[in-house]
């Protein structure tokens, strides 16, 4: 039964109620209910580990009946900073030890974000016996393996379904809805604040510095964006995605990418004209011989693609199976209380599975694994400077055949087409060879 002396206080949207800090070791608290005692620790206390903490409490008898009436008790929150001012700040800890060696704690959450200290705390957590959630995107891509190995050892879970996505369902649909399909691609727009840039630049004909400037006015871009408009952050996602669909852990140096840095207005225009829109596209493909091929980039689709009318903070997921064709996941893939929700979610499994390891992981991988993008199929967008009179006679003798895009300029210098599907090696070979052109940009064209 629940401990007398267990307390309770308001902290303005935070309500914590609290086991009294004993050791139980291996010994399982149960409720009137027949429930589990189960206590949680946050390790990170920003956007979205308060965002944790605040659903916890909220939901908190909501959250019990999900997790097959579970207590779930907020015993700590790790952070290097101070809250003094907030109410019952003394849940709030510096020493990640406390957390480790307290056997009472048996799920962690892990929201630091970064690689370091998040795997090396993650690991010990996962060593010690304790099941960890995370959102960590970079943590996942870079260590997935490796964790969930450290998990199956210990018949623990290490789940993540706030790392991709953010409120997207999309990790448990593909490991457990679409697991009676052989997964053959996977390709969506992964992160917010590219698309938001280009949204913006596709209906408001915003330059890129403009619109990356709105952004970070309106919080949607860091104020370093690297990470997200050179393509960084899209990369760990389908790396995590394509891991879970095709059984081999993906590491992001094998991926190439590319950011949106380089899209014009012009080349906006160049695609609309031609029938679609530009959208930052990561993708992963499972080919015949049992490697795949995976890129992030800048990709040219179609309007009529469920993708086209996917704007501003919004991203979508497809997936297609070989049983149930293409599947979109359409949602906010950012933002506190979606990304919480995610992992809130995860910590229910967690309960849910306490004691006992969910069927949920993936093999290693070596260099070979993923091809070299050069040896992938696709066609290319070429917006160009026309240097002779018959530059364009001479790309289509190049490329085999290309499609001219509408395109107005008043001294008939610039022109813009498509060329036929080939490797990129065949494809860049060609480029390279015209020295009758001056490539101004080079886009990849996509059949999503």
């Amino acid at each position: 039964m629940r401990p007398e002396n267990a307390s309770a206080f308001s902290a303005g949207y935070l309500y914590f109620r609290f086991i009294p800090r004993r050791l139980y070791g291996k010994i399982s608290y149960y409720s009137p209910g027949g429930g589990l005692f189960l206590n949680v620790a946050i390790m990170g206390y920003g956007t979205v580990g308060s965002g944790v903490a605040e659903l916890l409490a909220k939901h908190h008898e909501h959250i019990v009946k999900k997790s097959t009436q579970s207590e779930l008790e907020l015993k700590y929150i790790l952070d290097i900073r101070d809250f003094d001012g907030l109410p019952g700040n003394a849940v709030f800890i510096k020493d990640f030890d406390i957390i480790l060696n307290d056997p009472a704690v048996q799920i962690v959450v892990e929201t630091m974000g970064g690689l370091h200290p998040a795997y090396e705390y993650v690991l010990a957590c996962l060593k010690a016996g304790k099941s960890v959630v995370t959102s960590n995107k970079e943590l996942v891509a870079e260590k997935g393996y490796e964790l969930l190995t450290a998990a199956e050892e210990m018949n623990v879970n290490f789940l993540f379904e706030a790392s991709v996505g953010g409120g997207i369902p999309i990790i448990r649909p593909i490991s457990q809805c679409l697991a009676a399909n052989e997964i053959v691609e996977i390709a969506g727009i992964l992160n917010g604040t590219t698309n938001f840039i280009l949204t913006r630049m596709i209906h408001d004909s915003m330059s890129f510095e403009a619109a990356l400037k709105i952004a970070q006015d309106n919080g949607y871009a860091e104020k370093d964006p690297t990470a997200d408009i050179e393509g960084h952050d899209a990369c760990r996602k389908i790396c995590i995605l394509a891991s879970l669909c095709f059984g081999k852990h993906v590491y992001p140096k094998s991926v190439y990418t590319e950011g949106i840095t380089k899209i014009t207005l012009d080349d906006v225009e160049c695609a609309h004209a031609w029938g679609g829109v530009i959208k930052l596209i990561g993708r992963a493909k499972k080919l015949p011989d049992g490697r795949i091929s995976a890129m992030v980039s800048p990709s040219l689709i179609h309007s009529s693609s469920q993708l086209a009318s996917v704007d501003d903070v919004f991203n979508a997921i497809l997936v297609r199976g070989d049983a149930t064709g293409d599947v979109v996941f359409y949602g906010r893939g950012a933002g506190k209380m979606p990304t919480a929700s995610a992992v809130v979610a995860d910590v229910i499994d967690c309960a849910k599975h306490h004691e006992r390891k969910k069927l949920f992981g993936w093999a290693d991988s070596d260099d070979s694994y993923v091809v070299d993008r050069l040896d992938t199929v696709t066609s290319l967008y070429v917006r160009c400077a026309l240097k002779s009179p018959d530059a364009l006679a001479r790309a289509d003798a190049a490329f085999g055949e290309i499609v001219r895009i509408p395109y107005f300029d008043p001294e008939g210098s610039i022109a813009a087409f498509t060329t036929a599907a080939a490797t990129e090696r065949e494809l860049f070979a060609a480029l390279d060879s015209l020295d009758c052109i001056e490539p101004l940009s080079v886009i990849r064209v996509t059949d999503y």
